[in-house]
């Protein structure tokens, strides 16, 4: 399989495919360079935001991650 976009749906995923080091809370939403496919980037897991305070803005966090993945494939 060759995938175009690889999207990290929390810490766990995102630790298991790029590293140990990788942290979800301080790089969500940035590129990262990986031989695994041409855009590969990591977000929160979706549960994580029904278990927050702050549901809105969480929410909208995620989805501008996602908008992020969107816009890289546009332009890989």
């Amino acid at each position: 399989m060759k995938p175009t976009a690889l999207v990290c749906l929390g810490a766990t995923a995102a630790q298991a495919l790029l590293g140990r080091q990788f942290r979800v809370s301080k790089d969500r939403g940035v590129p990262v360079e990986s031989d695994l496919a041409p855009v590969v980037m990591a977000t929160v897991h979706p549960s994580s935001i029904l278990r927050s305070e702050n549901r809105e803005q969480e929410l909208a966090l995620f989805v501008e991650d996602l908008r992020r993945v969107a816009e890289a494939l546009r332009t890989a």
